[in-house]
């Protein structure tokens, strides 16, 4: 195992994509579950706080360490098993997303968990329930993990697998490979009603392997994951439509999602359409001209877009024409609309689409300051209203932003673009403002990228001081001394 502790060696351990930056003594780099288990287990003896580093994508300053000593995941980055009959892949958790998704789909088969940023490590997707572009359809990476192995605090190691351990109401109860059983009780708060990654996931009843899914390393650190696919679809529709009024595009997303859900629901037969959308995402006027120099064919007239994709049915003609028809309804423009049905095509629609948040974070970069762009998601029925009065708030303030995101979700990227350090701390009071006016419409203040560092104190305010005691002493029942993921999801001070 490999020890790195001079201060080049370990520069790049200590920021992430947001420019969240921190400090450490040292990193190890171990190749397997047992050097994970010696390292925690000297690590909690002297309690030594203890980062797990994912690949340094995130945006909220997970991997980050405030002090204490990293472990990398990159050396264990392994695909053990791949079972097409049953449809699972057994991973370790330094596997790279894009590569397990090329891997599988060489075999005809669909891992649908689909992040912004595919170069993150699996094992950080599962620490986060990472989402993305097709959890409208298929929803977050929870929905995909069939078993987990784990390393507790002490260096205990335990398999969870569904339906393995489940709660009793809010009791609950797990054993180690050792034979040590946990005892706990479960947090009783309500989730909202949402995409969420805001938070231990905790719910009556629940299944056990939940509570690990978008712990952000503050429980145990993941080893091995067992993953469900799907049948890989023959062919997909991708489309990018341009609307010269963006009360248009929203609208369209609207009855995009109403036709949708009619075939997430195979029992509602209310309605014979035949749009079935796997994404709905949207672009206002500014990120356009954002991405305009790089892609010069985006229509000047154009005030926003959204791309849409769908998987082909025999009927595909039919299937064109129904969304053809949609796009005609909302003022779409037929004639500027990119259509691909080629897969190298749709794969450059796939970088147009991720092209919008690594420019965004290469601004920030340029300017020396940390990102400052909302995660936020809210009920359907208040997203338009959530959505303007949000821009109000940065148009007032004169500050430069632009708007995209999972809006199938109702789910808002808004990016403000400070040039300085005043406009930064304003920026940081509309910031503070939006997650408000989220909670206040029975949302989140984090859809898909998890609390880490940067959002904790919104988090404060989603929950409430009592629910965060009732984390932290979650917490402690999987690491007493407190030394896995310090300052992740909640302040430290909470487990004093």
């Amino acid at each position: 195992m490999i020890i790195k502790t001079s201060a080049d060696e370990i520069q790049n351990f200590l920021s992430d994509a947001s420019n969240y930056s921190g400090f450490c003594d040292a990193v190890y780099f171990p190749e397997n579950e047992k050097d994970i288990a010696s390292i925690l287990k000297l690590c909690n003896e002297k309690k030594i706080k203890v980062t797990a580093a994912g690949n340094g994508t995130g945006l909220t300053g997970s991997r980050v360490p405030e002090g204490g000593v990293v472990i990398s995941l990159e050396r264990m980055n392994k695909i053990l098993e791949l079972n097409k009959k049953e449809k699972y892949v057994i991973v370790q958790p330094g596997v790279i997303l894009k590569d397990l998704q090329d891997f599988v789909e060489q075999q005809k088969l669909f891992y649908p968990p689909d992040p912004t940023e595919r170069n993150c490590f699996i094992g950080a997707t599962a620490a986060t329930n990472s989402s993305g572009a097709r959890t409208f359809k298929y929803g977050a990476t929870r929905n995909y993990i069939l078993a987990l192995r784990i390393v507790s605090a002490d260096g205990q190691t335990f398999e969870i697998s569904r339906e393995k351990f489940k709660a009793s109401g809010y009791e609950a109860m797990m054993t180690t490979e050792s034979g040590n059983i946990i005892s706990f009780e479960l947090p009783r708060y309500k989730m909202p009603d949402t995409k969420n990654a805001a938070g231990y996931y905790c719910k009556e009843n629940m299944d056990l392997i939940d509570l690990f899914i978008g712990s952000e390393g503050t429980l145990g650190i993941i080893t091995e994951l067992k993953l469900k696919l799907l049948d890989l679809p023959e062919d997909i529709l991708s489309c990018v439509v341009f609307f010269n009024d963006e009360n248009n595009a929203l609208d369209f997303v609207d009855e995009a999602r109403r036709l949708s859900e009619i075939f997430f629901n195979p029992e509602d037969e209310s309605s014979s359409a035949k749009i079935n959308a796997r994404g709905l995402e949207f672009f206002d006027k500014y990120s356009l001209d954002f991405l305009r120099k790089d892609y010069p064919n985006i229509p000047a007239h154009a005030e926003s877009a959204v791309w849409f994709e769908q998987e082909l049915t025999n009927d595909n003609d039919s299937l064109v024409d129904d969304w053809m028809h949609l796009i005609k309804k909302f003022n779409g423009s037929e004639e500027d609309s990119w259509i691909a049905i080629d897969r190298n095509e749709q794969e450059k629609f796939k970088d147009f689409r991720h092209a919008i948040s690594w420019k965004v974070n290469e601004f920030i970069t340029q300017h020396g300051l940390k990102k400052v762009g909302t995660d936020a998601a809210v009920p359907h029925n208040f997203f338009k209203r959530f959505y303007f009065e949000c821009k109000r708030k940065v148009e007032d303030a004169k500050l430069d932003y632009v708007v995209y995101g999972h809006f199938g979700n109702a789910h808002m990227h808004l990016n403000m673009l400070p040039k300085n350090q005043n406009e930064y701390d304003i920026a940081k009071k509309i910031y503070a403002e939006i997650c408000e006016d989220a909670v206040q419409y029975n949302g989140t203040i984090s859809a898909e990228h998890g609390v880490g560092k940067s959002k904790r104190d919104y988090l404060l305010k989603m929950y409430g001081e009592e629910t965060i005691k009732e984390m932290a002493r979650l917490k402690l029942v999987f690491d007493p001394n407190a030394i896995l993921g310090i300052g992740n999801i909640f302040d430290e001070r909470y487990l004093a």
